[in-house]
């Protein structure tokens, strides 16, 4: 299992009311622009990871490209555990057979603020704010059950990262 997660919601998608299907919205002009800078950032920060999984949704696809080409991983991967509705158990037993050491997720509110806080206290609670585009650092512990026993390292609205 990785020891390391940095989970990072989507950019700024364009208008629901534009698209028939919610996972055909694509991020908008300003959301590809912010999220380029923030991935330029995060690379100039140290951030890397072995592997970029991403939710199926155009949206996440798209933010995960960006930080694809920012460097921050050269490898992508479409998992649909990321999808809205997603479950951490199935992430946790598709992590578990992963060598990568490091890992950045790609996917959505409120899934991902409820899995970090489910893996750092061991259950949701639906305190974190997670902004588009923000990332979340996770340590995973060396062994055992991570629920409840993970350290939050990071926590970063884009604005502290633009």
């Amino acid at each position: 299992m990785p020891h390391i997660l940095y989970f990072i919601r989507h950019g700024i998608a364009a208008d629901r009311s534009l698209y028939a299907q919610d996972g055909d919205r694509p991020l908008s002009e300003d959301g590809s622009q912010k999220t380029e800078k923030i991935a330029q950032r995060l690379v100039s920060l140290g951030v890397t990871v072995d592997r970029i999984l991403t939710s199926p949704l155009l949206r996440a696809r798209q933010t995960a490209e960006i930080l694809k080409a920012a460097g921050m991983s050269d490898r992508l991967e479409v998992l649909p555990f990321l999808s809205p509705g997603g479950r951490i158990q199935d992430a946790l037993v598709w992590l578990e057979h992963c060598p990568a050491q490091s890992l950045a997720l790609v996917g959505h509110e409120p899934d991902l603020g409820e899995w970090v806080e489910s893996l750092v206290w061991g259950e949701p609670k639906q305190s974190l704010v997670v902004k588009k585009a923000s990332i979340m650092g996770i340590q995973l512990p060396d062994g055992g059950d991570p629920i409840g026993q993970s350290q939050l390292f990071w926590l970063a609205p884009p604005r502290f990262l633009l």
